[in-house]
C-alpha cells in the first residue's frame, strides 16, 4: 500500500457573512459565490507557492462545502480558475455537516490508492454562510447563526515517495463510523422549515448526548488499532471485570494521550468540546487547540480541526515523528478520525492565521 503525505495551506481569516440583514437586504446567490471563492482561490494560491505544484500535476480534485451546492460545481470553479487538465477527477460532497473535512481527506486517499497513475490529490474544504442564515425565531435554529462562521483551507494529497521529504505529515490511519441507523442520531442535526417557513439548521437538546454516545461505540473500534499495547491489556481486563460483575462496574476509557502527542478535537461548541473530554477524560491542556480555536474563529465547519492545527504549528509544539489525532463530527450522524505522523518539526508559516494572535493565547477564560 502506497502511503500518503499532506502539505496545507488555509485562508487568512475566518469571518461572519459581510452583510447586514434587514428589511431590504436579502443574501445573494452572487455573494455566496464571492465567498466561495474568496476563501478557496487565496487557500490553494498559498498552498501551490508552498509545494511548487504544476496545476497541470493535480490528478484529483475533493471538494467539501456541507451548506452551499452550487451549480456548476466548486469543483469546476476550481478546473476553470486554474485550468486543470480535462482528464482531472473531481468530486464535491456536501451536506455532510462538521466531519466532511476528514471525509474528503479519506475519499482523496483512497482514490490516490486504488488509481495506478494518480500522484496528487488536491482537497478543499471550505464553508459558506451567505445563503445559510436563519432569519426566523426558533432558539434551536438561531444557535447555527451564533457560532458558525466561514473557514477555508487546502491540502495536497501524494503517494509520491520522492515529496516525502518535503511533506508535512504521513496519513497513517482513517476511520469513518455512521451512526445514522439511529432515529435521535440522525436527526440530532437537522435542516428544516420552521413553523414560519424560515429554513434553518435545527440542533436539538439531544446533539451532546447523541455525540458522547456514538463516540464511545467510535473509540470501541478505534482504540485496537492506535492504543499501545499496555492500554490494551488495561482496557480488555476492564471489560471482562465489568462482564463479570455483570453490569455493577463499567470498563474504563483507556488513555488516548499514550497514543498520541496531540489531538484537534471537534470544535463545535463549549458543550460538545466539554463532552469529548469527559469521555476521554481529557485534562485542559489536551483540549486547548479546540478551545482557543472556538473563542477566535467559531465553529468553521468543516475546515475546524485544520485551524487547531494551525495553533499547534504556530506555538511550535510539534515535532518530528510526533503523532496527531484528528477527530470531527458531522451531521447524519456520522464521526470521522485522522491519525497522522509528523516528518518535520512545526515551523512558522507566513499565511498561518494565527500569527496576528498566538501571542494572546491561551486565554485563562473562554
Amino acid at each position: 500500500m502506497r502511503k500518503i503525505y499532506l502539505k496545507s495551506g488555509l485562508g487568512d481569516e475566518t469571518y461572519a457573512p459581510p452583510f447586514i440583514f434587514g428589511e431590504d437586504t436579502t443574501p445573494t446567490l452572487k455573494c455566496a459565490i464571492q465567498e466561495a471563492q474568496e476563501g478557496i482561490f487565496s487557500s490553494i494560491d498559498a498552498l501551490l507557492s508552498k509545494t511548487l505544484i504544476d496545476p497541470l500535476s493535480i490528478d484529483i480534485v475533493v471538494v467539501t462545502c456541507g451548506s452551499f451546492s452550487h451549480s456548476p460545481s466548486l469543483s469546476s470553479l476550481i478546473v476553470n480558475h486554474y485550468n486543470l487538465k480535462p482528464d482531472v477527477k473531481t468530486y464535491n460532497l456536501s451536506g455532510m455537516g462538521c466531519g466532511s473535512g476528514v471525509l474528503s481527506i479519506d475519499c482523496a486517499a483512497r482514490v490516490l490508492r486504488a488509481s495506478g497513475k494518480a500522484q496528487h490529490a488536491l482537497v478543499v474544504i471550505t464553508e459558506s454562510t451567505t445563503l445559510n442564515w436563519y432569519s426566523g425565531d426558533n432558539r434551536s435554529m438561531l444557535v447555527t447563526n451564533c457560532i458558525f462562521r466561514v473557514g477555508c483551507t487546502a491540502a495536497m494529497l501524494t503517494n509520491d515517495p520522492s515529496r516525502r521529504s518535503v511533506a508535512k505529515m504521513e496519513l497513517v490511519d482513517i476511520l469513518r463510523t455512521h451512526h445514522g441507523a439511529d432515529d435521535r442520531s440522525y436527526r440530532a442535526a437537522f435542516q428544516e422549515e420552521d413553523d414560519k417557513g424560515y429554513t434553518g439548521v435545527a440542533l436539538t437538546k439531544d446533539l451532546v448526548r447523541v455525540a458522547g454516545v456514538n463516540l464511545r461505540e467510535h473509540l470501541t473500534i478505534l482504540a485496537p488499532r492506535v492504543l499501545p499495547l499496555s492500554q490494551l491489556v488495561l482496557y480488555a481486563y476492564s471489560v471482562a471485570m465489568a462482564a463479570l460483575s455483570r453490569g455493577e462496574s463499567k470498563p474504563t476509557v483507556p488513555d488516548f494521550t499514550a497514543a498520541f502527542e496531540h489531538m484537534c478535537i471537534h470544535t463545535g461548541g463549549k458543550a460538545v468540546i466539554e463532552q469529548v473530554a469527559r469521555v476521554l477524560r481529557l485534562r485542559g491542556e489536551v483540549t486547548e487547540p479546540a478551545r482557543m480555536s472556538l473563542n477566535r474563529f467559531g465553529n468553521t465547519s468543516s475546515s475546524l480541526v485544520f485551524y487547531e492545527l494551525a495553533y499547534f504549528e504556530a506555538k511550535k509544539r510539534v515535532k518530528k515523528g510526533d503523532k496527531m489525532w484528528m477527530i470531527a463530527f458531522g451531521t447524519g450522524f456520522k464521526i470521522g478520525s485522522l491519525v497522522w505522523k509528523w516528518l518535520q518539526n512545526s515551523a512558522q508559516e507566513n499565511d498561518n492565521p494565527w500569527n496576528d494572535c498566538i501571542q494572546r493565547y491561551p486565554l485563562d477564560a473562554w
